[in-house]
């Protein structure tokens, strides 16, 4: 039975360009999911887009004497580009300064405030002398007051991940100027999660057999040591959503209250530039869809507390409210499995200290499926990993070239100088060869498993072992010896071989679909393995922005072991990656710092 499947991914600042850091944290596990339900056949809806109003736009914004619409359309820019060169098969990126996002956000703000989930209430704030306004909560750094780690942010501390109220910091300095700012008045609108925290603790019990550890310790843990606190949903800005309040057009929605509602406003943006503005209800409004965050760590609050107290709060009055004649509740998340940190040779990966592997620069002098592997085998799905470049290059060679390219390349090649292109008719298959056939097709069951329990670092690793047993198996039968003496027995391995390759080519496919791709259209398919990846331009009354977009098309969607019948042609083999030389570690590591 089909299931939609909506994966929403974590949308990044539009103020700096994404490193791997970003890329495993996020992003790729998040394709890599949606890929490997493409495959199976469900419905899935892959959306983000940049996040175009937080505070680190405006900081670059003043640091770079621009606005901040030109430095969010920059860097919105060379995300589309970096995604593209990368394969992230969104549905839509797009952005949240559209008109689209700016009525979803503030629909679900009035929706809040009819249910009695909003209030008002005047307390201090930092406010800067030299510059004459109000600081956002990311504009102030100062001594977590919690922990005492001493470069906290005024909303959260990256320590101790705890949530922080920015006027309790201690030793506060403006991250503008280095100034201490001043504590003064103003007023704003808090949502209620103390009268939210029941429903939301219930959210988090039922969920919290099968959630990542670090999840439910950074929320239910947290909620039970501690009661919910109001949190405040505006700011005094001039960049951003406004407030649709009367009196309040000098305040905008604080970024974390209507960022993570952008994951609603894609998809019924999504639905509207398809032609079909109702389908966004196939996965918001229906409880049998099931919705999955890809995040990392730090943004564990804001999805696994806060955006669903929001989705909570609001009940069936969204619907209403938004032009809609319906009472269905909008559809809670299912999974957060937010990844840990990536550090780089040791340490913490640093944009101004150049301590970073930036993802347009790794592209300009590497393929994205080695970048795909070793991020995935090295993913910090359960505690912080460590990029070094010397593994990189190790992997690369070892797993990728000598284990998986060789397996393909030598198997290909031989078959199709011996056999003029076509696959071997085996007659009857040996024992040892249907074995190896089955040890592939329950490799579906076990790997089809691990990847959707979100488990990609080890569906890889069982993949590769897999690919490890039909290496072993070829050792055994060596057709290149074998047919010297008995060509049949070599078309029974080479058919054999040739069927566990189009096999490991299907669970390969979502971390590595470049290559699989490639490898697909050489095993003589028509059609491909994926849709097609394309930018669009969309216009409102806030401008024009670019979108990427993906189109399924005609594709296989077939999660199963391979089906190649004796007699198929199929084409030449080209090597699928490059042996990198180990001098290429010692260059990279030369570049940092």
């Amino acid at each position: 039975m089909k299931r939609n499947i909506l994966v929403a991914v974590a949308w990044p600042y539009a103020s700096a360009d994404i490193h791997v850091g970003n890329i495993t944290g996020s992003y790729l596990p998040a394709d890599i999911y949606a890929r490997f339900h493409r495959l199976q056949g469900n419905e899935v809806l892959m959306v983000s887009g940049s996040d175009s109003h937080g505070t680190p736009i405006t900081v670059r914004a003043d640091e770079e004497s621009s606005t901040p619409e030109e430095v969010y359309q920059k860097y919105h820019q060379r995300f589309l580009d970096l995604f593209q060169k990368i394969g992230l098969c969104y549905d839509l990126f797009t952005s949240t300064h559209t008109q689209n996002h700016f009525r979803v956000s503030q629909t679900m703000f009035s929706a809040l405030k009819e249910k009695g989930y909003l209030y008002t209430e005047t307390q201090k704030q930092w406010y800067s002398s030299s510059q004459e306004r109000f600081l956002p909560d990311r504009y102030v750094e100062g001594t977590c007051y919690i922990c005492g780690y001493e470069s906290a942010r005024g909303d959260q501390c990256d320590q101790c991940g705890k949530l922080l109220e920015a006027n309790g910091l201690i030793n506060p300095r403006s991250k503008m100027d280095g100034s201490t700012p001043e504590l003064r008045d103003t007023e704003h609108f808090y949502l209620d999660l103390g009268a939210l925290q029941p429903q939301i603790v219930e959210f988090l019990k039922e969920r919290e057999d099968y959630w990542r550890p670090n999840v439910v310790r950074q929320s239910l843990g947290q909620i039970l040591a501690e009661d919910l606190h109001g949190r405040a949903i505006t700011r005094d800005l001039k960049w951003g959503v406004p407030v649709p309040v009367g009196g309040w057009e000098e305040k905008r929605l604080y970024v974390w209250f209507e960022a993570v509602i952008g994951y609603l406003s894609a998809a019924i943006e999504w639905a509207e530039l398809t032609g079909d503005p109702e389908r966004w209800k196939e996965w918001w409004y229906n409880p049998d869809s099931r919705a999955y965050y890809f995040i990392g760590k730090d943004n564990i609050p804001f999805h696994a507390v806060i955006w669903p107290a929001e989705l909570a709060g609001v009940g069936n009055t969204f619907g209403a409210l938004f032009d809609e004649d319906d009472q269905h509740s909008l559809v809670l998340p299912y999974d957060v499995p937010a990844n840990e940190f990536l550090n780089l040779e040791g340490k913490k990966i640093s944009g101004s200290r150049n301590w970073v592997v930036d993802g347009l620069d790794f592209l300009t002098r590497y393929d994205p499926d080695p970048l795909r592997y070793y991020l995935t085998a090295n993913m910090p799905e359960t505690r912080d990993a460590d990029w070094e470049w010397e593994e990189f290059v190790t992997r690369n060679n070892n797993e990728l070239v000598a284990t998986w390219g060789n397996l393909v390349n030598r198997v290909l090649s031989f078959a199709h100088n011996q056999w003029e292109g076509k696959i071997p008719d085996p007659g009857e298959l040996r024992p040892e060869d249907q074995n190896i056939l089955e040890v592939l097709q329950e490799g579906f069951e076990k790997v089809g498993d691990l990847y959707d329990r979100v488990k990609l670092r080890v569906a890889l690793t069982e993949t590769m072992r897999l690919a490890g047993e039909v290496n072993k198996y070829l050792d055994e039968k060596a057709p290149w010896f074998e047919i010297k003496e008995d060509k049949d027995a070599a078309g029974k391995s080479i058919f054999t071989a040739i069927r566990a390759i189009d096999s490991l080519k299907i669970l390969l496919a979502p971390v590595l679909p470049f290559t699989c791709e490639q490898l697909h259209r050489t095993l003589g398919y028509d059609k491909p393995l994926f849709g097609e990846q394309y930018t669009d331009s969309v216009e409102d009354n806030l401008g024009t922005h670019e979108v990427l977009r993906y189109r399924q098309g005609d594709v296989c969607c077939e999660w199963q072991p391979s089906v190649l019948a004796a007699g198929s042609p199929f084409h030449k083999p080209q090597p699928l990656f490059q042996k990198l030389d180990p001098e290429v570690a010692e260059e990279e590591y030369n570049r940092l710092g």
